[in-house]
């Protein structure tokens, strides 16, 4: 399926004005000139931030309105309406606070370019220091494959930048405007675009590390092994290989089953298909992460693949957490700051052999609180995924 690519990369209209000749004016004058000069292009520059704070507004807004339609209709519709709602201004304390970072922290670049499609866009978060190439987490967002985006990985990118990780979260087609083909395609040149120009940023292209949430953890896993495919089959007009990830994370992800024609998108199922096995071998190690408590996707999801990539002789690690919903994970306990297991885990990994940095880590202040603990176990009740 094609799309008609129509948009356009926003790109600053900053410009100086001509410069001014030193020949007729004292340093006094000079400094005025000068003093006028900048406020123009201070109100460019907040004029700029506040329009794409607009875009991206605009954005969010109908992608709520999306799930709200997902929801479906009737009683359904209503109870789980104002749970989300419930849910949504139990978390906002922490949301305005993660909000006010994504549009305004100069540690975030926003909508990076990288490829042709709609939404082909890739957002960076930076550690305050960039005094050597940093490892790199290429991270594809959740949203049942119909509200995703790139800015749900704003609190895992602010948290983890500060622990010296550069984090690209991946933006990629929704349905309908793209099929589960398409997404996969999106993500898989987004991999592709950070293997081949994260040097330029300030990351380790010999430490990039592949992470997906939910349905982005499907998706992820999808283009991974796609990948692993290609390359098993010999076939030269590759653009990234498997062998630059270090790493996968497999964050409550899902795997696809029912209708014939979706089992070609579920990792778990190919790696079945005898024809494809040497793909397997190919795969980095594989680390997943799902809460028992999970019914968005129950956690025998993982179970499954793990012990579907076990059999074939990948390097798999399953970590289950108990009592953990599908929302706990990847908001809640972020949101609640202090010790996180998950978080810690991952971490230990990606900083793995560095020991400056597994000091650093040692040495860390706790994650800061962003939400009181009674709104916390308040929205874990309500929550409605």
């Amino acid at each position: 399926m094609s799309c008609d690519n129509d948009q356009t990369d926003a790109k600053p209209l900053l410009s100086r004005g001509s410069s001014v000749s030193s020949g007729s004016f004292n340093q006094m004058q000079r400094r005025r000139v000068s003093g006028k000069l900048g406020k123009p292009e201070r109100q460019q520059s907040f004029s700029r931030d506040i329009g794409r704070a607009a875009a991206e507004t605009y954005l969010l807004t109908r992608l709520t309105i999306t799930l709200l339609r997902y929801l479906g209709v009737g009683y359904r519709w209503i109870t789980r309406l104002a749970a989300l709602g419930i849910y949504a201004a139990l978390l906002m304390p922490g949301f305005l606070q993660v909000a006010y970072y994504y549009f305004f922290s100069s540690q975030v670049r926003r909508s990076i370019v990288y490829g042709d499609q709609p939404r082909n866009r890739l957002d960076l978060y930076f550690p305050k220091n960039l005094d050597g190439p940093k490892p790199v987490v290429a991270f594809v967002t959740g949203g049942a494959w119909i509200i995703g985006y790139k800015a749900w990985g704003s609190l895992l990118g602010q948290q983890l930048a500060e622990r010296d990780i550069i984090v690209a979260c991946i933006d990629y087609r929704n349905f309908p405007q793209g099929t589960i083909g398409d997404m996969v395609t999106d993500a898989s040149e987004g991999i592709s675009f950070i293997c081949n120009n994260i040097a330029e940023y300030g990351g380790d292209p010999n430490r990039i590390y592949l992470m997906g949430q939910s349905a982005g953890a499907h998706i992820s896993a999808c283009a991974l092994l796609d990948q692993a495919i290609r390359e098993a089959k010999g076939e030269e007009s590759i653009s990234w290989s498997v062998s630059q990830i270090k790493a996968y994370f497999g964050l409550s992800g899902g795997i696809m089953e029912g209708e014939e024609s979706l089992k070609c998108f579920s990792p778990g199922v190919r790696i079945e298909d005898p024809s494809i096995r040497n793909a397997v071998s190919l795969l980095p190690p594989v680390i997943l992460f799902h809460g028992t408590a999970d019914y968005s996707i129950p956690s025998f999801a993982s179970k499954d693949f793990a012990v579907a990539l076990q059999r074939l002789g990948a390097q798999t690690e399953l970590i289950l957490f108990d009592g953990k919903t599908h929302s706990d994970l990847f908001l809640q306990d972020p949101l609640r700051g202090g010790k996180d297991a998950m978080f810690d885990h991952l971490v230990a990994v990606v900083h793995a052999g560095d020991e400056e940095a597994l000091a650093k880590d040692a040495m860390a202040p706790p994650r800061r609180r962003l939400v009181p603990e009674v709104l916390l176990r308040m929205a874990s009740y309500i929550s409605p995924f």
